[in-house]
């Protein structure tokens, strides 16, 4: 070994003490203090409930603020909400689900967490926590969401908006009533996302039998010109919906089966800031001004950027490679180490450069019969290299309704809705 110089000695001294100011001059933030492209630099090595801003931030959040105007207002995180009933059905059905490594299917699942415990070594441990998203991502037996799409360009602000109905019923792991499988359990879940004005879209949209196999799904879209519906080929689930920045596999995040997806590795466990309590954008009292969506930036370029409030979450962080034809080269997504909602997620193109950012605003909810969840009460899909956004709010949202039978879901719903 060679001696240190004292040379190299003082310059480790000197570098030992510059941290020990650094580390000296940090400061634990407030609730409400908010991070801009202003103080950024001059906060990243404050805390924040004990993390420090620049190990919170995210490559690409860092990168909005300083280029895009992002301004993140920070606060405490909630403790995650989760059911009873939801706990219960985790335990009483463990280790019902078996993944096949060969396949990387799951087979045997009937409600709740289908892996509870997934190591970080596990080299499976990424297919494994995204099936625990697709099958118990916490939202609801039944969902009706009515919801407005502003269509907002990065350089004019907002262009358009566009109702929209999201009905999904769920035919497995359902915890809200008496069987947790209705049906021969084939089939997984029925899901109708359908435009319902203005009137030049509406009945734009598609009806889905989702089933709980590696069996493609089976979609249906209604055709204006011809006033009748038709089936889409069993790629739908990568198609783009309607005219907006959004891909059918951009709801709620991930949207796929996870053995579509030819790869899905575990990257990490970090903390992020992220949306997890937030507040309901829709002000109908202030309908026709920016006011009316109070959520969205719509006043200042480049007019798609939140106004929420951030939280310090613990996430797995999960990336995923699609199929060669699948629009995307791959997708990046943060998922919540405590219940599996993910939060945002980030899609690269085929040359890996980013192109889209999706981050969905999550907060407590009940459904009508009492059962909690966590709900996704709007979402912000951004083109990057289109400059446009597609931002979903809630103008209202129903989950367990009694009076949604399954029978209610069906491809005539979209005739009906057109009609």
């Amino acid at each position: 070994m060679h001696p240190i110089s004292k040379k190299a000695l003082a310059l480790c001294a000197i570098a030992a003490l510059s941290a020990a100011a650094t580390m000296a001059g940090a400061a634990e933030l407030p609730a409400g203090t908010v991070i801009d492209k202003a103080n950024l630099d001059k906060i990243k090595s404050d805390t924040f409930d004990g993390h420090t801003i620049a190990s919170l931030l995210t490559d690409k959040l860092e990168w909005q603020i300083r280029n895009t105007g992002l301004k993140i207002p920070l606060g405490h995180a909630k403790p995650v909400q989760l059911d009873p009933k939801y706990i219960e059905a985790t335990k009483k059905n463990a280790g019902k689900a078996q993944f096949d490594e060969k396949t990387r299917e799951v087979t045997g699942w009937v409600a709740g967490i289908p892996f509870p415990e997934v190591s970080q070594g596990d080299p499976f441990a990424g297919d494994k926590l995204v099936w625990n998203f697709y099958y118990a991502s916490p939202e609801g037996d039944v969902i009706n969401n009515k919801a407005t799409f502003l269509m907002i360009s990065g350089d004019k602000g907002l262009e358009s908006t566009q109702d929209w109905l999201f009905e999904r019923y769920y035919m497995k792991g359902r915890i809200s009533g008496d069987k947790p499988v209705l049906g021969d359990g084939s089939i997984l879940s029925k899901t109708l996302f359908v435009a319902t004005a203005p009137e030049d879209i509406k009945g734009v949209g598609t009806f889905t039998i989702r089933y709980d196999s590696p069996k493609l799904e089976d979609s249906w879209a209604y055709i204006k010109s011809a006033r009748r519906t038709r089936r889409l080929s069993g790629g739908a689930w990568m198609d783009p919906v309607g005219g907006l920045d959004v891909l059918n596999d951009d709801i709620y995040v991930w949207n796929a089966r996870p053995s579509w997806y030819p790869k899905v590795k575990l990257v990490g466990r970090r903390w992020i800031l992220a949306i997890s309590d937030a507040k309901l954008g829709y002000n109908a009292s202030k309908k026709g001004t920016p006011e009316e969506w109070k959520t969205v930036d719509l006043s200042n370029p480049p007019y798609w950027n939140p106004v929420q409030t951030w939280q310090p979450r613990e996430v797995w962080v999960i990336e995923g490679t699609p199929p060669a034809e699948h629009p995307y080269g791959k997708k990046v997504v943060y998922m919540d180490v405590n219940y599996p909602r993910i939060y945002m997620g980030e899609a690269y193109d085929k040359k890996g450069e980013f192109w889209k950012f999706i981050n969905f605003h999550m907060t407590p909810s009940m459904g009508e019969d009492g059962t909690k969840y966590s709900s996704s009460i709007q979402g912000d899909i951004i083109d990057f290299k289109a400059r446009h956004a597609s931002i979903y709010l809630f103008r209202g949202y129903k989950l367990n309704e009694a009076k949604i039978k399954e029978t209610d879901m069906s491809y005539s719903a979209l005739e009906s809705i057109a009609k």
